[in-house]
């Protein structure tokens, strides 16, 4: 079943759990707090990847409806100023022998809807953006990334389609041109959260290979709501975060065996840091279907869910360090932790605005 909006594990919580009335308020101010400072302007920034040269980020925006699809952006550091560079039906589109399944050659339509994304430096020297869309049709679509310092641009070249009845949520790429990805759920049926997040098996991590053109299942990750994946640079291992059991996987993906576990309150997704720790995206644990209601229904502002971005070590699989955690104001519901220099940039599932955070001034 296609679906125009699927969501990631806060927001599927909220539809699933439903809008009750709740005493959560919506962030309307868009004022710094501490060494936070929210950059305002955005439609649900979901995930987020640096771009080389630190000068700039690029910025995947979560369709909130049917009516809004979501896009690709670039947003200059120094100056705050919003690109986009991707909208589905519009821009520069042509599937590439490599790139991607051979039988994708329709770049996405109007109903593109970007999820969790990833960019890898392939072995070819291009750069190559992968991105969950679930809007046009459940795939991996797959972007060449072009430019230098602020000025960027992003080509279609090709696609994956998504395994059957598989709703992905978070990728990782190889330079080799492979892929991993987490299934979060399936599409049918659909996953019952009246009594909250399952403990139940949902889904499980997959491994696409460019030369085989398949998917296939990485044993040793099936888990209860599948979330963000990363993989080590030689692609050996992978780290996948399950929400809905608190906690995050390192795995080797040749043979499925677990090397360790961390436990992470309800994590999202996950980024490498340049000090080679993976940072992670954490919700509080003890949110009610009420919040996430309140959460998802707000029409201006951010919500208001507490989190907080942790450092995993990958080779002891133990938390190091928090990074940043709020109880609110100015963003809450982080779902993405990005480190530059000595700024961290946050994106959430739902709300107008990114933090940006002054590590220097914790």
């Amino acid at each position: 079943m296609q679906r125009s909006l699927l969501l990631s594990a806060a927001a599927l919580a909220v539809l699933l759990l439903g809008a009750e009335a709740s005493q959560a308020q919506a962030i309307i101010e868009c004022e710094p707090k501490g060494n936070a400072r929210p950059i305002c302007g955005f439609s649900n920034p979901e995930d987020i990847v640096a771009l080389p040269g630190d000068q700039a980020i690029l910025i995947g925006e979560y369709g909130a409806s049917a009516a809004f699809s979501g896009r690709l952006l670039v947003l200059e550091l120094e100056s705050e100023k919003q690109h986009t560079v991707f909208r589905g039906g519009q821009g520069m589109a042509t599937a590439e022998p490599g790139w991607g399944d051979p039988a994708c050659t329709t770049p996405p339509d109007a109903k593109f809807n970007s999820h969790g994304i990833d960019l890898v430096r392939r072995d070819d020297g291009r750069l190559q953006l992968l991105v969950i869309q679930h809007g046009s049709r459940e795939a991996v679509e797959l972007f060449e990334v072009m430019g230098a310092g602020t000025d960027w641009q992003v080509a279609w070249r090709g696609c994956v389609p998504s395994p059957p009845n598989a709703s992905l949520n978070s990728i990782a790429g190889v330079s080799n041109g492979d892929f991993y990805t987490t299934q979060m759920v399936p599409l049918e049926p659909p996953i019952d959260l009246s009594q909250g997040l399952p403990r139940h098996v949902t889904g499980h991590a997959f491994a696409w290979s460019q030369s085989e053109a398949s998917f296939r299942k990485i044993e040793g990750t099936d888990g209860a709501m599948p979330n963000g994946i990363v993989a080590s640079p030689d692609g050996r291992f992978i780290y996948m975060n399950a929400t809905a059991e608190h906690s995050v996987r390192k795995v080797e993906v040749a043979t499925g065996r677990e090397l360790g576990r961390a436990t992470v309150d309800s994590p999202d997704n996950a980024r490498w840091a340049p000090d080679g720790h993976v940072l992670i995206a954490s919700i509080k644990r003890d949110i009610t279907g009420e919040d996430f209601g309140a959460c998802v229904s707000i029409q201006q502002g951010a919500c208001s869910i507490p989190f907080k971005i942790v450092a995993l070590d990958p080779d002891s699989m133990t938390i190091v360090e928090t990074l940043y955690a709020t109880d609110g104001a100015p963003m809450g519901a982080g779902t993405v932790g990005l480190r530059v220099g000595d700024e961290l940039f946050i994106g959430s599932f739902h709300g107008d605005r990114i933090l940006r955070v002054n590590l220097q001034g914790r």
